[in-house]
């Protein structure tokens, strides 16, 4: 079993809503040092691939502001890589209404602010299983 964090018990600078695919996430924003944590697990425990943890770091990195704030998030639906992306859609709503709105430029210059709208299509009726996919009609 898995070790729980503990939950921070400071009042949240901000809250944010972050969502991507089928994945949405809660975002509490925190001033002060601190461990991240997502679904009361630390940040390497739950992306255990550096990489991910980088992509989670991006609008820390991109604000300059890796010591001044940590976050909670409480993310649910989808896989894996939507889990992340609706973390960093909430993460940056959250540090771009901080401190009177001035890394909301440089956030959104990176395209952090945008909800990525690609959602999968449905499964029409009448086709063969997929959304797409037709029917194979007889040969002869």
């Amino acid at each position: 079993m898995i070790a729980k964090a503990k939950k921070s018990i400071k009042k949240p600078l901000v809250k944010a809503l972050g969502s991507r695919k089928r994945s949405t996430a809660r975002v509490w924003l925190y001033k002060g040092k601190g461990d991240s944590l997502i679904n009361d697990r630390k940040l390497e425990a739950y992306f255990p691939e550096k990489i991910n943890r980088i992509k989670f770091e991006k609008p820390f990195i991109l604000t300059k502001t890796g010591g001044k704030f940590f976050v909670t998030v409480k993310v649910a639906g989808g896989g894996p890589m939507g889990q992340l992306e609706a973390s960093i859609h909430g993460l940056s709503r959250a540090l771009a209404t901080v401190e009177d709105r001035k890394y909301r430029p440089i956030l959104k210059k990176a395209g952090l602010l945008v909800r990525d709208p690609r959602e999968k299509e449905r499964r029409k009726p009448g086709r063969a299983g997929k959304a797409r996919a037709k029917r194979q009609s007889p040969k002869r």
